[in-house]
């Protein structure tokens, strides 16, 4: 056995482990201030979003490609083992932002002999042009609102009144939403990210099912 093979195989697999430790930036005390002990680990999103996007082939004729989105899916996050998870609000320009998850990206394929592929596909989720890749980044969008309205049902988000230490709120468009009558937090996601599914029914009509139902009964329930 090539004892090379074994150790390039054994750092993808290491590298890739750091994102069960990686707390969702999204929840923490910057953030949403989730109110709950244990937060959610960017390895649970990347799980959750695998199976939104296997439930919603299912379901719905989206024309992808299952098997290479679920690929685009699994490994759209590994950059986060090196730079963590930044969100819109850190103060980090798009630009920077990419250029910083692009290197730790490259690092962590560099082990692997198929490192080509793993770059490709982060390349081509990172565009989003194809129809598979735009799928892939909606499904990862979904699952963050999903989330959220599943803290909100939990009890676990702040109130509006509760949001002084959450930069989320230097946001124009966040403060507007408030001034507009959002009643609780959710109502801030679900008014934030609409317009993205926009031109995706099936998307919006999940979003709009979460807004209308309590999700987290439904989860007990099952």
């Amino acid at each position: 056995m090539d004892n090379r093979k074994i150790t390039n195989a054994m750092n993808f697999y290491l590298w890739t482990a750091r994102l069960t430790d990686k707390v969702r930036s999204g929840w923490d005390d910057k953030h949403w201030n989730i109110s709950k002990e244990r937060r959610e680990s960017v390895a649970e999103h990347v799980y959750k979003v695998c199976n939104l996007a296997i439930a919603l082939t299912s379901e719905f004729d989206l024309g992808v490609d299952l098997a290479k989105v679920l690929k685009m899916l699994i490994i759209h996050e590994i950059g986060e083992a090196r730079i963590g998870d930044i969100t819109p609000f850190d103060g980090i320009t798009p630009e920077k932002k990419r250029k910083m998850e692009s290197e730790a990206v490259v690092k962590a394929a560099a082990f692997l002999a198929k490192k080509e592929e793993i770059i490709s596909l982060w390349l081509e989720f990172e565009d989003k042009k194809t129809p598979n890749a735009t799928f892939a980044y909606l499904c990862d969008k979904l699952d963050a609102d999903l989330q959220s309205k599943l803290y909100q049902d939990m009890g676990c988000h702040n109130s509006l009144e509760e949001q002084e230490n959450n930069i989320a709120f230097q946001s124009e468009k966040a403060k507007q939403i408030v001034e507009s009558g959002a009643g609780t937090a959710f109502d801030v996601w679900y008014e934030y990210d609409k317009s993205i599914y926009e031109d995706s029914p099936a998307f919006m009509a999940m979003l709009d099912f979460a807004k209308e139902h309590n999700i987290k009964k439904m989860q007990d329930e099952l």
